[in-house]
């Protein structure tokens, strides 16, 4: 069994990285697991754990996906939260509204779902967790630190490729391999 997830990786610049840490800094106090920046992606589908015998099929499947698929660029900016104010559980990194994302992870899910891999019934969101939030000493100052990076503008990136990719949980965090890439086009 592998613990596998489809991924478009992304591959952090300076706007990007200074934002991030100066959030993590910002917010050292709090009980925050921050996402290596090396690990930054936006998730497309995650498998868990999944037979290796359906590795081959899984990436006939992308190829057949990603040959449907022309390169695109997206925009990142904004930073979020999901769950509410009084108890969020993750910050994020946002993309600009992108409808060749978005075509893509419904081409991914609706693929897989009507080859044996269902969909989670989550709405997609693209985004770029970049923390998983523990607890908060001081949520009013952590809104206030999530408010101020609200509306930034971090990179745009051009996307060529997608990834399979494989997740393995160590005690010092996930550690993520390749699998395969499947360019678009």
């Amino acid at each position: 069994m592998k613990r596998l997830f489809a991924a478009i990786k992304i591959n952090p610049e300076p706007g990007l990285l200074n934002a991030y840490s100066e959030i993590k800094k910002l917010l050292c106090g709090e009980k925050i697991t921050w996402v290596d920046e090396r690990n930054i992606h936006i998730t497309l589908k995650f498998f868990g754990d999944t037979p290796e015998e359906n590795i081959p099929q899984i990436a006939d499947l992308f190829d057949l996906i990603a040959a449907r698929h022309l390169s695109f660029s997206i925009n990142l900016e904004n930073t979020g939260i999901f769950g509410s104010s009084y108890n969020p559980r993750v910050i994020w990194f946002g993309i600009t509204h992108s409808r060749p994302v978005e075509l893509l992870a419904e081409d991914v899910l609706s693929t897989l779902n009507n080859n044996g891999y269902p969909n989670d019934n989550q709405h997609f969101r693209p985004h770029l967790t970049i923390g998983r939030i523990k607890d908060l000493s001081d949520k009013r100052y952590f809104q206030q630190v999530v408010d101020r990076f609200k509306a930034i503008s971090l990179q745009k990136v051009m996307v060529s490729n997608f990834e399979l990719m494989e997740s393995r949980l160590t005690p010092r965090g996930p550690v993520y391999s390749t699998l395969r890439v499947f360019k678009l086009g």
